[in-house]
């Protein structure tokens, strides 16, 4: 198990978290850039002191400020991905594998970083320099430089940041494949919330050097704790003034104009929010069928943008709050969908979140 209670000041930041991991469980630190979650990596591998706190691996105390303990880098055995792979540009693909295993002889050296190599599919490419690899074979071989020394905690910061957008999908499955075989604690560091719900058994969001919500990513997106949460999640989030509503729902004036109702309990300002999937569009000003409907929450809008993502298409809307809404391609049509047209927006009541402000 790792244990890491750590404060640290840096600059701006002022770092104060609390975190424990089980042996082969993946933690995702989530959250804006800038909100310490680069920092408690560097804490854990030792990189970066903390001013007060502990960092343990099982029986192990790596760092104690009450004891004086601080074991040094090297000899906490952390795989560490940095966000650019860090590879070195002089040396082949299973060089830089072997380079941590400066205690081993070079004919053992070679044999574990091949082997590693060849697990992530890249042995026929073990003599290739770093600036003739793909942005994912990059990353397989930092993956495989990190399992070399067999660690007892992998971190990884924005592994899948420095790829493009084809390759990130085919470098997602192969690191979750990865971090599911792995017995290890796992600490991942990433910005965006999806990644972390398909990689990590448990987010922890991270904002402003404080853990402000931590559990599965399926609970953080149906229970944001905060309007933060909800829209690192991914959802609409709609500012207003919560009061009682007709048959035991909350309904909510909307700050820029309108009314939602939520079956979510809710008082005095507070935020909606709702995922975009959620969301349907009817042609604008057809209120009374909209009323026919089991969607209690009615606005009207103007499209502002229509963008095609996958086989999505997201519909930005202006209703005095930015909207956003995900449809077929054949809705787009059958409403004939683009900038100024006209729409209702409509949801349900148990769609609609209720959350502090």
């Amino acid at each position: 198990m790792l244990r890491v209670r750590a404060t640290k000041s840096l600059g701006s930041l002022d770092l104060d978290v609390s975190l424990e991991l089980a042996d082969g469980e993946c933690l995702a630190l989530t959250g804006p850039s800038g909100a310490g979650k680069t920092t408690i990596l560097r804490i854990v591998a030792g990189l970066t002191a903390p001013e007060t706190g502990q960092v343990a691996c099982g029986e192990d105390l790596w760092f104690d400020s009450n004891s004086d303990i601080c074991v040094a880098p090297e000899l906490r055995g952390c795989g560490y991905v940095f966000q650019d792979y860090a590879l070195f540009g002089h040396l082949n693909a299973w060089q830089n594998v072997a380079y941590p295993l400066k205690r081993m002889r070079r004919s053992q050296r070679r044999g574990r970083a091949l082997e590693l190599l060849d697990r992530f599919g890249m042995a026929a490419l073990a003599d290739a320099r770093p600036a003739t690899l793909s942005g994912g074979e990059r990353q397989r071989v930092g993956l495989a430089r990190a399992l070399a020394l067999q660690p007892r905690v992998l971190l990884l910061d924005e592994p899948l940041s420095a790829l493009d957008a084809r390759t990130r999908a085919s470098a997602t499955r192969e690191l979750a494949a990865v971090l599911r075989e792995s017995e290890i604690p796992m600490l991942l560091v990433t910005h965006d919330f999806g990644q972390a719900a398909l990689l990590a058994d448990r987010v922890a969001v991270i904002d402003a050097g404080r853990v402000i919500q931590e559990g599965l990513a399926s609970d953080l997106a149906a229970r944001p704790a905060s309007s933060f949460v909800a829209d690192l999640t991914g959802a609409v989030v709609l500012s207003g003034y919560a009061r009682c509503g007709p048959d035991g729902l909350t309904s909510v004036d909307l700050d820029a104009g309108g009314v939602v109702v939520s079956t979510d309990q809710g008082a005095g300002p507070v935020a909606v929010s709702v995922f975009p999937w959620e969301i349907s569009l009817e042609p604008g000003g057809r209120g009374s069928a909209a009323a026919m409907t089991s969607a209690r929450n009615h606005i009207e809008a103007t499209v502002d943008s229509v963008t095609q993502i996958g086989s999505r298409v997201r519909v930005g809307l202006s209703a005095g709050q930015p909207l956003v809404a995900e449809v077929t391609p054949a809705a787009v049509v059958d409403l004939g969908l683009a900038p100024g047209v006209a729409v209702a927006a409509t949801w349900k009541a148990a769609a609609t979140r209720v959350v502090p402000r």
